[in-house]
């Protein structure tokens, strides 16, 4: 069954997830797809009528390796959240119509958890009025939080961006003689994957991070003050991690503990923010010592300069599983990552149920944090194959040279 193929990418964006794009468009191009559109602004676009032909954008091998080192998502994202199909069919409707009327035959989205959401309801409605065409998730995030896969691509290269910049932050509160605790907030709302990784600084050219605190527990300000004023009274500038959805007993965000503005978005997630800076200044009052906070923020997922070789590959890879699953007659799966090997570290394909998959959070295992505020080094061992290699930028002009889908 040889049609049209149409891609899309959808939430949170990372450093590697055009490579993803890149393995699905030039997969369905070998195996034959007589056209490949890619969906702007993801199914929100979709419905809009917001699409291209992606043989007018991708012409050259030259082309696919600036995709695949391109940061950001090249066709745009959304977060959009379908409605339940009982709820509201004509929706689905007017996404089939469209679809048919381009003649695709094989759908795939890039994307975290709650695009694997999308897949599930656009292949359970598929189901329901007998269509041929073809649903698969392929999967993405830099919170690393997809159920059944060892790990998401995006992880690892934003993995190896918190750790290299982690260390440059130690380097610099060593600069002067004076104590200074510096509180550095990195992403992860409910799984502390991303925070955890700052804990692969230490090495024999750095102490490291000196507290990790991540959401799989909760986060005791008592105790934590008590934790920094330890380490203030041995005389050294001191820098802590946290992740941005730490919250204290009665559920609510640290950051909620402040004045804050908040913004919700589709899928009901609260924009976390502030987190770090609370610290920092509750500590600076408490103790008198300098203190500065520091959000990585978006730094952390567009990073395509710090780009993990072994990340940007298996991004690729899983796009291309994915196709080559959905010619083959798969439908309603995600591409997942299966580790079968440590040393030397080796990853497969395999695809998966997307019900077992959509809307579940795989978090840190609570054996794998420790009780002194810091994580195992089993939870270390599983981060490092991740972040290893490097895949240079094609530097043009003395700055990396990105793929523009508008120029």
């Amino acid at each position: 069954m040889i049609g049209n193929v149409i891609v899309g990418q959808s939430g949170g964006p990372t450093s590697v997830i055009n490579s993803s794009l890149a393995g699905v468009f030039k997969t369905a191009k070998d195996r034959g797809a007589k056209k490949v559109y890619g969906m702007l602004h993801g199914v929100k676009g979709l419905l809009d009528k917001q699409y291209v032909d992606l043989s007018e954008k991708i012409k050259t091998d030259i082309d696919i390796d600036l995709l695949k080192r391109t940061p950001s998502s090249y066709l745009g994202s959304c977060r959009y959240k379908l409605p339940e199909i009982g709820e509201d069919r004509e929706t689905y409707e007017k996404i089939f119509a469209i679809l048919e009327e381009l003649d695709i035959k094989y759908f795939f989205y890039i994307g975290g958890n709650d695009s694997m959401d999308t897949i599930k309801k656009l292949s359970d409605y598929g189901l329901i009025i007998n269509s041929d065409i073809r649903f698969m998730g392929v999967p993405k995030t830099i919170d690393n939080d997809l159920a059944v896969t060892d790990h998401t691509p995006g992880y690892g290269s934003a993995a190896k961006f918190i750790a290299s910049t982690m260390k440059e932050i130690i380097r610099d509160g060593l600069v002067y003689d004076y104590p200074q605790v510096t509180v550095v907030e990195i992403m992860g709302r409910n799984a502390g994957w991303l925070t955890a990784a700052a804990a692969l600084a230490r090495g024999e050219d750095c102490e490291g991070v000196d507290l990790i605190y991540l959401p799989e527990k909760v986060f005791d300000i008592d105790h934590f003050m008590a934790r920094v004023e330890e380490k203030v009274g041995d005389g050294r500038s001191v820098v802590i991690a946290v992740s941005e959805g730490i919250k204290v007993e009665d559920g609510r965000y640290v950051f909620e503990l402040a004045d804050h503005v908040e913004f919700v978005d589709a899928f009901g997630h609260k924009q976390l923010a502030g987190t770090a800076k609370f610290l920092a200044d509750k500590i600076g009052a408490a103790y008198g010592v300098k203190t500065r906070a520091i959000e990585l923020a978006t730094l952390q997922r567009c990073a395509a300069h710090m780009c993990s070789r072994t990340d940007i590959t298996e991004a690729f890879n899983v796009g291309g599983a994915a196709v080559k699953a959905a010619f083959e007659g798969e439908s309603g799966k995600v591409v997942v990552l299966k580790r079968v090997c440590d040393d030397p570290y080796m990853c497969i394909t395999e695809t998966h149920d997307v019900h077992q998959i959509a809307n579940i959070e795989k978090k840190i295992p609570l054996e794998w944090i420790t009780d002194d505020d810091y994580v195992t080094m089993d939870l270390i061992h599983y981060i490092r194959p991740l972040i290893q290699a490097e895949l240079s930028p094609i530097m043009v002009d003395g700055l990396p040279r990105h793929l523009n889908i508008n120029m």
